[in-house]
């Protein structure tokens, strides 16, 4: 059976703090990335703003509830074990504390001029903080703390993401400016008039488009916000899926075949603690388990098949072993109750039907030397769409600002009008110095908080 610790008035107090914290990060996730959904059709007049944004609204809730949690937990597992699940049930709030103010206050910052910035940005920014911040308190190689490749593989991911979204928008408003030849698709917007038609419908179709694919991107990283909170706070409770049940049979065989490919590929330091966690594993007693102890001895072995998987002197079937051994444990300690899935989507569409207007002036009018035309707002969404749900699916988390923003440009420079210099060095700013700064700020608060 499992044991878990009582609740204390501290750990209840701090997890209501630590709720609070992730509703309203989300809350402002939504006010702030909406106007990449809702720019067109309210800048071409083909919606009202309050239907707009309560459509938009509504998609966005859809879109959390429909996404899975690959993405949630692809974020989470920037942090090192010992952080993700402190093994002797220690609540984590100095990593809830860094990770939150961090990300709040860089996204409010830029909203308040009205910079389309990336909430992913600035969450994965505090994240790898976070996890650098933890090095240093514990005097480790940043080698050994720190998951490099899963960060790299998050960052190819934003970075490639926004050039797929100005190519891709580029290129289809080529393809629709030499295919389609309604004159009314490539004139900016005439007074309070709306388009015509299949015009309106087709910027209401993208606007659908990009609002539900952002939930279900973006509500993956509340989902998994959200998580880190009640496994941080409570991991005792929350530590393990509510079907760890029947998982936890086949915890010590998985163990004993990961053992000698830790041994052979993990004996470079990267993740000593895994083989101890692999001891523990093996001598697994259902009877006897301790659920904070059991998760982070399982997050210790998933960090270092990790390795394994990327290690060059590992064979193809050494490397799929290692994959299928992480995949069998991962359901044990990764899982989003529905209750949490409904309050990211709930966060999520709530903060989409506000404070939408500072940044869908910016789209509309700032990022090009002409304004928005309802065919660049369409195939910028288009690209957007499709590219933001993929990558929801695929479990890499993406920029639903940074594809836009590009993909506007694109149609600006497939249009010929060029590109805003001003505008896009502040965008350009704001998109290299979000990762520094908020790195900096969340590994500094983590270092001092948790001394």
């Amino acid at each position: 059976m499992l044991h878990f610790a009582p609740y204390s008035v501290l750990s209840l107090l701090t997890l209501a703090t630590c709720f609070l914290l992730v509703c309203v990060f989300e809350f402002v996730n939504g006010f702030h990335d909406t106007a990449n959904a809702v720019a067109t059709v309210i800048y071409t007049h083909s919606l009202k703003p309050r239907v707009a944004v309560i459509w938009s609204g509504l998609m966005n809730f859809i879109g959390v509830l429909a996404g899975g949690i690959s993405v949630a937990y692809g974020l989470v597992e920037l942090l090192p074990a010992d952080v993700l699940s402190p093994p002797n049930g220690d609540p984590a709030i100095p990593m809830l504390i860094s990770l939150f103010g961090t990300a709040l206050a860089w996204n409010l910052f830029t909203w308040w001029f009205g910079i389309p910035n990336s909430s992913s940005h600035c969450v994965i920014g505090a994240l790898i903080g976070v996890a650098i911040g933890d090095a240093f308190l514990h005097t480790r190689g940043l080698g050994n703390s720190v998951d490099w490749s899963q960060i790299w593989k998050v960052l190819r991911a934003l970075a490639i993401s926004p050039i797929l979204g100005l190519i891709g928008a580029g290129g289809l408003y080529f393809i629709m400016k030499h295919v389609v030849k309604d004159p009314e698709l490539y004139q900016p917007p005439q007074g309070e008039k709306p388009p015509h038609g299949w015009v309106r419908g087709l910027l209401i179709l993208t606007c659908t488009g990009v609002s539900f694919s952002h939930g279900s991107n973006d509500g993956q990283k509340s989902i998994g916000l959200i998580m880190l909170t009640i496994i941080g706070i409570l991991p005792a409770t929350f530590a393990l899926s509510p079907e760890a049940g029947s998982h936890i049979p086949h915890v010590a065989p998985q163990a004993i075949i990961a053992a000698p490919l830790l041994q052979q590929y993990d004996h470079d330091g990267l993740r000593a603690e895994a083989l101890e966690s692999v001891q523990r594993l093996q001598a697994t007693d259902p009877e006897k388990i301790v659920a904070s102890q059991l998760r982070a001895d399982i997050y210790e072995v998933l960090a270092g098949l990790k390795s394994v998987a990327s290690s060059e002197q590992a064979s193809a079937a050494e490397k799929k072993t290692a994959k299928d051994i992480g995949a069998s444990l991962r359901p044990t300690v990764e899982y989003a109750p529905w209750w949490v899935r409904l309050l990211s989507a709930l966060c999520l569409g709530i903060g989409t039907m506000v404070g939408y207007k500072r940044i869908v002036h910016t789209l509309g009018e700032k990022i090009g030397n002409t304004h928005l035309t309802p065919a660049q707002g369409a195939s910028a969404e288009l690209v957007g769409a499709g590219l933001i749900a993929t990558a929801g699916y695929t479990g890499l988390p993406v920029s639903t600002t940074h594809i836009i923003t590009a993909g506007i440009a694109g149609t600006m420079l497939g249009s010929g009008s060029g590109i805003n210099p001003k505008m896009l060095t502040k965008i350009a700013l704001a998109w290299i110095f979000t990762l520094p700064i908020t790195i900096l700020i969340a590994a500094t608060l983590f270092y001092v908080i948790s001394m």
